[in-house]
């Protein structure tokens, strides 16, 4: 690609750190869920732990966004890489349930297959300054690709450590820990990365305007709408979902570890669709007539009597569900003013991680009663009201042009 080559050397960089990271939430969100399954803990304190990593990055991710233009990005960057590694090897090595959720909590650990990361609003407030607005929907596009395909990757190889565990006889839960120490290298490369930064992107705004002076009703008003569809996110985010054909069809780690690749390889691609598409309809045009299809299929996956069934809707759903992503990326930069982009872009991302992190213990609740795709049925739904309320408010609304 003509233009991945001759785009700026940190855009590639951030292309770079997100692949990366992608690779490593691939992974642990297929893992999660059974390791912490052979540790011991029931699908309600699964759950729960699923929810402690939302609700701790939610926190963090808010800090770091308000304080993103009054803070060097490139040492918010790096320290995020230390608390990153530090979280592979506490989930490596704790195992009781209390210790996991206070890891969980403080730590970096992403249980979804988007980014739901501290490393967030300060790459995406750094990657909307690197090229023209008009490049801007193609290069959230790029980005949300590099984290989708990687993630992919990481899904298919998470049957690996079921693979050692049986040629050299180790106990499963001691093979997955691997993944956990790997997480945990892969944040060590990613502050290699970072710190190759130029020093004119991550430089902290002389300006000391309050966080969205100018955007704040825009921004609050799109981060309520974010918040309902993380909602119905956080009862089917990916760990769950392989928690969910584990005891709904029995089906086995290294099986969804391949579902979740060709799901994963299905949301990279139609990433690239979405930049054309927001050409020629519009941001908001192309999020919900993306988005509501896709959780018509993700009901729909609820329902299917077997596993391949249940599986292609899936497949269905993720051919469209991320096709949102890098427009609406692009939607919330263009509206803001560039020095309140980082705020946005915390602002609008924080209220949908703590409103995933407020489902997913009751999604695990449902399925330690019934393995009936109860959760995936909520969550479509809301995702869907989501998606018309949008249409009905911000379908008029064009965004900068700056």
């Amino acid at each position: 690609m003509t233009w991945l080559a001759s785009a700026p050397a940190d855009a590639r960089r951030l292309l770079v750190t997100r692949g990366l990271r992608g690779l490593a939430d691939g992974v642990v969100s297929v893992t999660l869920a059974s390791y912490l399954g052979l540790l011991g803990l029931s699908p309600g304190r699964i759950g729960a732990v699923v929810t402690a990593t939302l609700l701790g990055s939610a926190a963090l991710t808010l800090a770091v966004g308000l304080l993103g233009d009054r803070l060097d990005r490139r040492r918010l960057l790096l320290a995020a890489t230390l608390l990153m590694a530090a979280t592979g090897l506490g989930f490596a090595g704790v195992t009781a349930f209390w210790p996991l959720m206070v890891v969980a909590f403080v730590g970096t650990l992403n249980p979804s297959s988007g980014d739901v990361s501290v490393f967030l609003p300060t790459e995406q407030a750094v990657l909307a300054g690197t090229v023209p607005p008009t490049e801007r929907t193609l290069l959230f596009a790029v980005y949300n690709l590099s984290g989708a395909f990687a993630g992919a990757l990481g899904a298919l190889a998470a049957g690996a450590p079921v693979v050692i565990a049986r040629r050299v006889g180790w106990g499963a839960a001691r093979a997955q820990r691997i993944v956990f120490v790997a997480y945990a290298v892969v944040a060590l490369l990613c502050a290699v990365v970072y710190r190759r930064l130029s020093p004119a992107a991550p430089a902290a705004t002389a300006v000391r305007a309050a966080p969205l002076a100018r955007s704040r009703p825009v921004v609050l008003e799109l981060a309520a709408l974010f918040s309902l569809d993380s909602l119905g996110g956080g009862l089917v985010v990916q760990s769950l979902l392989a928690l969910w054909l584990l005891r709904r069809f029995g089906l086995s780690l290294e099986a969804t570890g391949t579902v979740f690749f060709a799901a994963g390889l299905l949301a990279a691609l139609s990433q690239l669709v979405s930049a054309r598409l927001a050409r020629r309809i519009g941001h908001v045009r192309t999020m919900v007539f993306t988005h509501l299809p896709a959780n018509v299929f993700l009901i729909a996956a609820a329902l299917m009597p077997s596993a391949p069934l249940a599986v292609l809707f899936l497949l269905l759903r993720m051919a469209l569900s991320q096709m949102d992503v890098p427009a609406r990326q692009a939607y919330v930069m263009a509206l803001v003013p560039p020095e309140e982009r980082a705020a946005a872009a915390s602002v609008t991302n924080v209220p949908r991680s703590l409103a995933a992190a407020l489902t997913p213990m009751l999604a695990g609740l449902m399925l330690e009663r019934t393995t009936f795709g109860w959760p995936l049925i909520f969550g479509g739904a809301a995702k869907a009201l989501y998606d018309l309320l949008l249409l009905a408010r911000f379908r008029a609304v064009r965004p900068r042009d700056d």
